[in-house]
């Protein structure tokens, strides 16, 4: 089974600006050493997938530094690997709005792959799934489309598609709606489709009136098309709001939610390797159900929190529910709580700063306070 993988790299950048005002969402930095990038990435490596192109359409800079050639997922080869798929300079630089009008802008790049299916997810999705099983489920079913749902509690009005399928999993009903509370089973930004019908929804878009898949293919077309659900069970996180990054990010201080994420069944989550000395914990430190990263070097207290690379914690300074990024440095006697310190952020001395879990406080990059 050939399959072509597609990452779209920009297109929930909006839903969590704060993180994406100096990256694409596809590079925002997750668990202490990865990017939300890795787990799709990985995903589609570890399920033999091994023609990758990536849709990318500003900053992202950070993104490509990240995955270079790709060799961190084995996919630095001659043939097909690891491709990024910049803007083709057509002058507009506007956010790609919709799935559907980021796949048209790379219609010569589908023409001239030959595989026969296509496997595309977005960025903002952070799970371990074993996409050859959505596969051969859409090849079994004979299906046009097969999207990834699962079951979800929806506790806000946000925009989301909800998904009714029959017993046989074919689906019946999709609506996109910001109406619906209670638990609904929701697409999960993940499918697959034969890549020559693909083609043949982007060539006859404009005679079809096609603008969007969610709201022109998967809800109008029900009928007309045989659209299949496959029911992801395992861990998910959507990282859809800044509150949703936070929360889902601490839920890995859960050794068993951590396993079955980046572990599961020997499918591991893969990201580039770097060189860097171990932590420093000096006798000073107290460290408590926290991850931290390699190169930080901490002299005061660490509970619940997430530390990247090369951050450095004071002695007197205490860090409770927050995350820190990269390189980031926390003065003597200063208290953060309940906050998102983003890369190269300077906190002096005596500072105290504190969010709620419901709503983090966010620093942005390089920020000295």
């Amino acid at each position: 089974m050939k399959a072509l993988g597609i990452i779209f790299g920009n297109l929930h950048d909006k839903d969590v600006g704060e993180l994406t005002k100096v990256r694409s969402l596809a590079s925002v930095p997750f668990g202490g050493g990865f990017r939300l990038i890795d787990f799709v990435l990985s995903n589609m490596v570890n399920s033999g997938i091994t023609k990758v192109g990536v849709i990318t359409h500003t900053n992202y800079q950070s993104l490509m530094d990240h995955v270079g050639n790709g060799k961190h997922w084995d996919l630095s080869r001659k043939n097909g690997g690891l491709i990024m798929l910049p803007p083709y300079g057509n002058g507009d630089m506007n956010p790609i709005k919709s799935r559907f009008s980021a796949i048209k802008n790379i219609r010569s790049f589908l023409s001239h792959s030959d595989e026969e299916y296509v496997v595309m997810s977005d960025c903002d999705n952070v799970c371990n799934i074993n996409l050859s099983d959505v596969l051969q489920s859409h090849i079994n079913n004979h299906a046009d489309i097969t999207i990834v749902v699962r079951n979800k509690e929806l506790v806000n009005q946000k925009p989301r598609t909800i998904v009714e399928m029959a017993a046989d999993g074919r689906v019946t009903k999709v609506t996109n709606t910001d109406k619906e509370l209670g638990e609904r089973t929701v697409f999960a930004n993940i499918l697959v489709m034969n890549r020559k019908f693909l083609l043949y929804l982007i060539e006859n878009a404009a005679e079809l009136n096609y603008n969007s898949f969610n709201k022109d293919v998967l809800a109008r077309e029900t009928d007309k098309y045989r659209i299949f659900g496959y029911m992801q069970t395992g861990y998910f996180a959507n990282i859809d709001s800044i509150g949703n990054y936070y929360s889902h990010s601490l839920e890995l201080l859960n050794k068993d939610i951590r396993d079955e994420l980046f572990y599961r069944d020997g499918a591991n989550i893969y990201t580039k390797v770097r060189d860097s000395a171990p932590c420093k914990i000096l006798g000073s430190a107290t460290v408590c159900n926290s991850l931290i990263a390699d190169g930080c070097v901490i002299e005061g207290e660490v509970r619940n929190s997430i530390l990247f690379r090369g951050v450095k914690v004071a002695k007197g300074a205490k860090i409770t529910n927050s995350i820190v990024f990269q390189d980031s440095v926390i003065g003597r006697n200063s208290s953060l709580n309940c906050v998102i310190a983003d890369k190269l952020v300077t906190i002096l001395e005596g500072r105290t700063l504190s969010g709620h879990h419901t709503h983090p406080y966010f620093i942005a990059k390089s920020a000295v306070i």
